[in-house]
């Protein structure tokens, strides 16, 4: 079900969920509320548990009518039957990935500048994460991108941008003015004590 909605986009992190809190029950209680796209994204996790929990997500997701892409992991997500990938820059690259998945297979890809951002919609990416737009917890290791440096690669390139990493209920918005097409958001979703809430708000 080749379907492409960045409006309101849920990247799992399980180290993000509090305790007692499952990872399915987090993902489908977000469903209900509105997410419009799902990526599963395990860093390191092994490739046989990483393939059970993505056919039981992309079943969940499927349920609602909404799209499941694996991250980083062509094997996983052909193997499972996902619905696309969603590659970094230090993945295979996009051009292979389309080669070996075909046209009706969703391709996603990381960019954290303009440069990054039109070598992969050239290379057939269908569409971008772009951050960090804000500094985050759960990527350590970059430098934020920034609202100017998100609306730049949105004047850029010509396919669906999100922005991604560190979004939150209180600057939302200000990712959604630049031009993006939608934002992906991981702790503020998973980490909040009310999930439905927190989804509801963020789909105004």
């Amino acid at each position: 079900m080749k379907t492409l909605n960045l409006r309101l986009y849920l990247v799992t992190d399980e180290h993000c969920l509090p305790p007692g809190r499952n990872l399915f029950d987090a993902v489908e209680e977000a469903l209900q509320a509105g997410v419009t796209l799902v990526q599963y994204r395990e860093k390191n996790g092994p490739g046989k548990g990483m393939l059970e929990k993505a056919r039981r997500l992309i079943e969940l997701c499927h349920s609602y009518n909404v799209s499941l892409i694996v991250n980083d992991r062509l094997d996983v997500a052909l193997l499972s039957g996902a619905d696309g990938v969603h590659l970094g820059q230090d993945d295979i690259p996009v051009a292979e990935a389309r080669r070996l998945a075909g046209e009706d297979f969703l391709i996603g890809a990381t960019a954290h500048n303009v440069q990054e951002a039109l070598a992969a919609e050239a290379a057939g990416a269908d569409y971008l994460g772009c951050g960090a737009v804000f500094a985050t917890h759960t990527k350590k290791d970059t430098v934020p991108l920034g609202l100017d440096g998100l609306q730049a690669i949105r004047q850029a390139v010509r396919i669906p941008i999100a922005g991604i990493a560190g979004i939150t209920l209180d600057n939302y918005r200000l990712v959604l003015d630049t031009g993006a097409n939608g934002i992906a958001v991981v702790s503020a979703i998973l980490g909040a004590p009310d999930i439905s809430d927190v989804v509801t708000k963020l789909k105004l």
